[in-house]
């Protein structure tokens, strides 16, 4: 099942692969792609900034798919920079359409008219979510049980600070499962610098695919935050897609322990 709008390249603004797995996992990447449509030609950045953080999350869709093979899980991905549109944003975010990103401007977002702004949120964001809510509507119709994991990388220094943390896990309303899921992570890799709610919690609106289908349809959910020099190379994406698809199944069993007793 592939599903969304085509934009004026001819290509879709979301993927949806392996839509009937039948894992209880779902995956989802918000940012797995630095792809600008041709009709924004290269939104006046360098190529070394569009291949950067500013425009996707590297890695995350490696992992994505590996984790989607090991647990024969449903993947949603959308297939267009976040300098485009952040699909992870409300839509009165003022970061929803970026001008600025760290320290670099984009220029060719800024001023711009409601017309573009409603285009680009009708071709690019609203397939997206519309495609998440699709296949999680059709597990719902069919029994199956669903946990929602939202699937991102972050980068190892943010405006001169290092961050330490090679993994994050940030939750929505509900920490219940991402509790069990840091339980599992932790006793997995004994030592492991976990973050939690890091480099990014809620309060700093990075959370909305998390809690509009994760809270929203009352789901065990979570958002993982891996350190992208950690899965640049296949060596790594092994490593924590192995980590991850271990752990993810731990947390689960764990929660439904804890809910029979």
């Amino acid at each position: 099942m592939r599903r969304g709008k085509v934009d004026i390249g001819g290509q879709k603004a979301v993927l949806v692969s392996n839509a009937r797995g039948r894992s209880p996992f779902v995956i989802v990447c918000d940012h797995a792609s630095n792809r600008i449509p041709e009709k924004y030609g290269d939104l006046g950045l360098t190529q070394t900034e569009r291949l950067s953080h500013i425009a996707w999350d590297p890695g995350a869709l490696s992992v994505s798919r590996r984790l989607s093979e090991l647990l024969d899980a449903p993947l949603v991905q959308s297939t267009v920079s976040r300098l485009i549109i952040d699909c992870n944003r409300d839509l009165d975010a003022p970061d929803l359409i970026w001008t600025l990103s760290e320290a670099t401007r984009i220029a060719a977002n800024e001023n711009l008219d409601a017309e573009e702004r409603q285009y680009r949120i009708e071709h690019f964001h609203k397939p997206y979510h519309a495609s998440i809510e699709t296949l999680l509507e059709a597990r719902r119709h069919a029994g199956q049980e669903t946990v929602l994991v939202c699937m991102h990388s972050f980068t190892p220094v943010y405006h001169g600070v290092a961050r330490p943390w090679p993994i994050g896990l940030i939750h929505g309303v509900d920490q219940t499962y991402t509790r069990a899921l840091f339980e599992a992570l932790a006793a997995d890799e004994p030592g492991l610098n976990i973050g939690w709610n890091e480099p990014y919690a809620a309060l700093h609106g990075v959370t909305l695919t998390l809690e509009r289908h994760g809270d929203g349809r009352g789901l065990d959910a979570t958002m993982i935050e891996i350190r992208h020099d950690e899965i640049l190379e296949p060596a790594g994406v092994t490593l924590w897609s192995n980590r991850l698809a271990r752990c993810l199944e731990t947390a689960r069993l764990a929660r439904k322990g804890a809910m029979a007793v």
